[in-house]
């Protein structure tokens, strides 16, 4: 090669690096070389492995969600898939198992994001859906229908901190023959992994904890091949892509997610205590607490200890009094999603849960003065002197 372009283009021969190195290197490139025509048709064919092109799999983004799927089952067994955000991958996997006509059973207390998925896009395609209450197995089995084609669950359910009884639904989607669905953004694997309880499919929202440092957006589904292939179909067909400098930046936060998540588990137990023996407070939310209805479900279901980092906490007063304590904070961050280092609280009628109306919080048991706080890495007795003081004055 002699001129001047080409030179700049193609550059020298590329070294090959003989040592392993010690962190995955990150392909940021949209596209891949293969050796032939014929090795080409064969990648493109699926006759054999390979990687052609960033939007349908690029190794970063896949070296992600085989760790995510080597958490939740280390049997190995499992499979991941990667995608650009967690309503990327909710959205997908629903795609993939229903069709027009098919029936959806979900949560009365469904995250908000899910529910306007259910109810604003996927109605508009003849996919119906019954919010039912999922603490009561019967009531979850008497809503399944001959058309009923999955069974949506949440580990733990936003913002009310909700168990959901994961062998129980699993035992009423086999008899059902459907699939059994779980969103576990708000557990990670350290906390529960749903596999181990009969759970189809789980479903994380890795902006999370999985990522845990609030500066990547992604998503992953992990289960056996046969029903993780088909929702990857539907990202393949969607764009719903994962990108390489995300996939880096939460694959790194992996290697901490364990001892974040402890972390913030035992500080959010001991908020929650606090916070509970207020007068100013009309109910806390997070399952560590004996008052709370499922305690006994969670300490079952759980790793020892954990119960999960969120903490709904509803000031006696309403949503004024809500809205008042979201504006006194001072070292917790008024800021949306949750999982990371930063603690962070939003008041939930007005934001992650702002599309439902208010028989439909109601119906969830969500109260006008909800505010949902996302314990971070902080000191317990700042985060509980901060979020005294904004429940104002007694």
């Amino acid at each position: 090669m002699t001129g001047d372009a080409t030179r700049a283009v193609h550059g020298p021969e590329r070294r090959v690096v003989a040592q392993e190195p010690l962190v995955p290197p990150v392909y940021r490139t949209s596209t891949f070389v293969l050796d032939s025509a014929q090795q080409t048709a064969d990648v493109f064919a699926g006759k054999e492995s390979g990687w052609t092109y960033s939007r349908t799999d690029n190794p970063t983004s896949q070296a992600f969600a085989d760790a995510v799927a080597y958490l939740e089952d280390p049997s190995g067994v499992a499979v991941g898939q990667p995608f650009g955000s967690g309503m990327g991958a909710i959205t997908c996997t629903l795609l993939a198992l229903c069709s027009t006509g098919s029936h959806v059973v979900a949560p009365r207390e469904v995250y908000g994001g899910t529910w306007t998925l259910l109810t604003r896009q996927l109605s508009r395609f003849g996919i119906e859906t019954s919010f039912v209450d999922m603490t009561d197995v019967q009531a979850v089995a008497d809503a399944v229908r001959p058309e009923t084609a999955v069974l949506w669950g949440e580990v733990l359910a936003n913002p009310s901190m909700t168990v959901s009884d994961l062998p129980g639904l699993a035992q009423v989607a086999r008899d059902a023959g459907i699939s059994f669905v779980v969103d576990a953004t708000f557990a990670s694997p350290v906390v529960c992994r749903p596999l181990e309880h009969g759970v189809d499919l789980v479903v994380h929202s890795a902006t999370k904890y999985l990522g845990g440092h609030a500066d990547a957006t992604g998503g992953v589904v992990v289960g056996p091949t046969a029903l993780v292939e088909r929702v990857r179909t539907v990202r393949v067909d969607t764009g719903s892509m994962l990108a390489p400098d995300e996939a880096a930046l939460l694959t790194r936060g992996l290697a901490t997610l364990p001892l974040r998540v402890t972390r913030q588990c035992t500080t959010a137990a001991v908020v929650a205590r606090a916070l509970a023996e207020d007068p100013r407070v009309a109910r806390v939310d997070h399952p560590s607490l004996p008052s709370h209805r499922d305690h006994a479900l969670a300490t079952r279901l759980f790793a020892p200890g954990l119960f999960g980092a969120v903490v709904t906490v509803s000031p006696r007063g309403g949503r004024e009094a809500g809205m008042a304590m979201i504006d006194r904070l001072q070292l917790v961050k008024r800021a949306t999603s949750l999982g990371g280092t930063t603690s962070k609280a939003v008041h939930v009628p007005t934001t992650t849960h702002v599309a439902m109306d208010a028989a439909t919080l109601a119906a969830a048991g969500i109260l006008p003065g909800a505010v949902r706080v996302s314990i971070g890495l902080e000191d317990a007795e700042d985060l509980i002197a901060d979020l005294l003081q904004a429940l104002g004055a007694e």
